[in-house]
């Protein structure tokens, strides 16, 4: 006898919450079937079979609860003196194993019968994959939605719907009311009152094209003033590119079906003069076309606005704000005993009062104070 059989079985652990797997008869080449108790079928407690090349591929072969493998195994001296004794009887832990026919069901874990039917239905339940929506809730599918909230303001009506329905379709959620419910996950301010207003008048049950047309109809702009917005956006300061791209979605959200060339045309009427005369319209066949050569002028942005700065710089002093004589108090003010009080000497109150509105103007403040406090005749 120059090797055994090892029959290998992956079974649950006593809390069932777990699996192991276990040797659970041995055969010989003579086709006689030893089984083992099964408190000897743990695999960690034949460590001679563990160290064998032979296990680590049955190992990768077990994954699921119940899978067998009957696998022969060369005898070496260990698994000889561990399996056999000095007359080739089967036996583990100085016991003899019991004899079995071959066609017997060696693990007595696993019932026949219709107990096998049920048995291999809760297996199938066990190792079912759910698919993304089943194996989540509503809230986390939402969370892998690839659209924006909805405010009520901030896009087009319809071309959101759209969009949500090409999202829940992603994601099979087909019944109306999974939709409904999906859809309060991504409706915020007005789009959340009309939410709550749809509950009250049609409820969940409700079919969802009764909600879809109810929110076009509720939300749709059919004014002009987001048309004007987009055609009147223009670059005003920062990246060139990011005003680019905030254009082309307003021009989107506006009209999805604008074509290319119009679009390059208008996002190109917002860029300052200096930029867009450094892009060559002929070269421009798509909007990346146009990014690109954005990209290469960013430079151009960055060198204008240095040179207002170093202009500001350079300013003539007298032409800056003197921010300090502004903050000096009014000598008027002080020379009454009025307290300080910080105003030009010109709209002194206290100088009109007594004067009449006759003023003397000097350069000297001082002088000024002293000549109104004396009679003009004099």
């Amino acid at each position: 006898m120059d090797k055994l059989r090892f029959d290998f079985t992956v079974k649950p652990t006593a809390d069932g919450k777990s699996n192991i797997i276990c040797v659970t008869s041995i055969a010989t080449t003579d086709g006689e079937v030893f089984e083992l108790p099964d408190e000897y079928q743990p695999v960690n407690l034949h460590q001679q079979l563990i160290n064998t090349p032979n296990y680590v591929k049955v190992k990768k072969s077990l994954t699921k609860r119940y899978q067998k493998s009957r696998i022969w195994i060369k005898l070496t001296e260990d698994i000889s003196k561990t399996y056999l004794d000095e007359e080739k009887n089967v036996q583990f832990d100085d016991i003899y194993l019991e004899e079995i026919k071959a066609e017997t069901n060696t693990d007595k874990s696993i019932p026949t019968g219709s107990e096998k039917i049920l048995e291999n239905f809760v297996e199938k339940l066990i190792n079912y994959k759910p698919t993304q929506f089943q194996s989540q809730n509503l809230g986390q599918v939402a969370n892998d939605f690839m659209i924006e909230k909805f405010t009520g303001r901030n896009l087009n009506a319809n071309q959101w719907i759209e969009n949500f329905n090409k999202e829940c379709e992603r994601f099979q959620v087909n019944e109306d009311k999974k939709k409904i419910e999906i859809l309060k996950h991504f409706l915020q301010f007005s789009g959340a009152e009309w939410y709550s207003c749809m509950m009250i008048k049609y409820s969940i049950e409700a079919e969802w094209n009764i909600w879809e047309r109810n929110f076009c109809d509720t939300f749709a702009n059919k004014g002009w003033s987001p048309a004007r917005h987009a055609l009147a956006f223009k670059y005003q300061a920062g990246s060139l590119l990011e005003y680019a791209l905030k254009k082309e979605k307003l021009l989107l959200e506006v009209r999805k079906s604008i074509d290319t060339g119009t679009l390059i045309d208008l996002i190109a009427f917002g860029l300052p003069n200096y930029v867009a005369d450094k892009i060559d319209r002929e070269i421009l066949r798509e909007t990346e076309d146009l990014y690109n050569e954005i990209g290469k002028l960013e430079h151009l942005v960055a060198k204008n606005n240095s040179n207002k700065y170093d202009k500001r710089k350079t300013m003539n002093p007298e032409e800056k704000p003197k921010r300090n004589d502004e903050k000096k108090p009014c000598q008027i003010c002080i020379s009454k005993e009025k307290g300080k009080r910080y105003h030009p000497e010109k709209n002194c109150w206290f100088k009109k009062e007594n004067h009449g509105g006759v003023l003397k103007t000097v350069n000297n403040t001082a002088l000024e104070i002293e000549l109104n406090e004396k009679n003009p005749k004099n």
